[in-house]
């Protein structure tokens, strides 16, 4: 009879936790939403974030406070602010390929884990990189590039904004899948990078397509092809790496919201059906492709394996290339 009593008990207890874990998800968002940033104010994520939050800012009533946390490393501090928070679904982080998929196997010690402290809401945007060469480069497309680069090894040179960066790491697995070799010279962020690139002190780079569209257009630098699967809204007939003979080959900018692990499943479904319906506008379709960020909303789950996806090609990139940060 204690038994028949005790299991009552618990069942009641079952019922009373998903009434109250039903309300909060009702209530949901009773009070303004802090999205942390893992990159600082004018970068591209953080633009991409600001025009998110102000059309869920519209939608929801409540004011989506941008707080920029680069930190080290692409954005270490707002990753451990977002994993101590309290997961309510009132604090998020926009995060990255750096901080959700590279850090893991780049850093020997982290603070977070990218996959037990995060709830995966959605991915947001992914922004091509274009493969570009100064025009002096007797290349003008993939194909030429690796049969050059074979026939010249180790003396071609491509740059990039830092030692364990996205753009290192996807020159590596170029090499690695077209079995040349080229020389990395590593710069202290794009800029740099690119003021060399069209100098000609170096001769290629990966390069986020916002950042060097305006000078593929005008000639001062040649686009050898997109890195990302699909080709770019903005660059129709630029074919991807991908389609000129690395299969496989994506390299991509990309961010997407996670919230603290723990959040209820009624929340991060609510805030992923959001972001969904927000990035489905054309208004803001229009606006982020102006930013040159291909919006690319999906489910929860889809971005939990894109997630675990990207944290083992990287893993494997680092340790082939030994790739380490600065």
């Amino acid at each position: 009879m204690r038994t028949g009593y005790l299991a009552r008990l618990g069942v009641l207890a079952l019922v009373q936790a998903f009434a109250c874990a039903s309300a909060h998800a009702q209530a949901f968002p009773s009070k303004p939403i802090r999205m942390f940033v893992a990159g600082a104010a004018g970068d591209g994520i953080d633009t991409v974030s600001r025009a998110l939050g102000q059309k869920l800012t519209e939608a929801w009533g409540q004011q989506v406070v941008i707080e920029n946390r680069p930190g080290a490393g692409g954005g270490i501090a707002a990753a451990e602010s977002t994993a101590r928070a309290v997961p309510d679904g009132q604090t998020l982080m926009m995060g990255n390929a750096g901080n959700l998929t590279i850090n893991p196997g780049l850093l020997a010690k982290l603070s977070y884990d990218p996959v037990k402290d995060f709830a995966p809401v959605s991915l947001v945007a992914v922004v091509p990189n274009l493969l570009v060469a100064n025009p002096g480069l007797a290349a003008a497309t993939v194909a030429e590039l690796i049969a050059l680069a074979k026939a010249q090894p180790g003396k071609i040179n491509y740059a990039s904004p830092g030692n364990g960066t996205g753009q290192h790491l996807g020159g590596e697995l170029f090499k690695s899948m077209a079995g040349i070799d080229l020389a990395h010279v590593p710069y202290k962020g794009s800029g740099p990078g690119v003021t060399d690139l069209l100098s000609g002190q170096v001769q290629l780079m990966i390069v986020p397509q916002p950042v060097v569209i305006g000078h593929v257009r005008a000639g001062r630098l040649k686009a050898l092809a997109v890195t990302s699967l699909k080709r770019s809204s903005v660059l129709p007939s630029l074919p991807t790496v991908a389609e000129a003979g690395l299969a496989g080959y994506d390299v991509s900018a990309w961010y997407g919201v996670v919230a603290p692990a723990g959040t209820p499943a009624e929340i991060v479904g609510r805030l992923n059906a959001e972001i969904a319906r927000v990035l489905g506008a054309p208004e803001t379709r229009d606006q982020l492709l102006k930013l040159g960020a291909e919006p690319s909303p999906n489910t929860s789950m889809e971005f939990a394996g894109y997630i675990r996806s990207e944290t083992l090609k990287w893993a494997k990139v680092i340790k082939d290339s030994g790739a380490r940060v600065d």
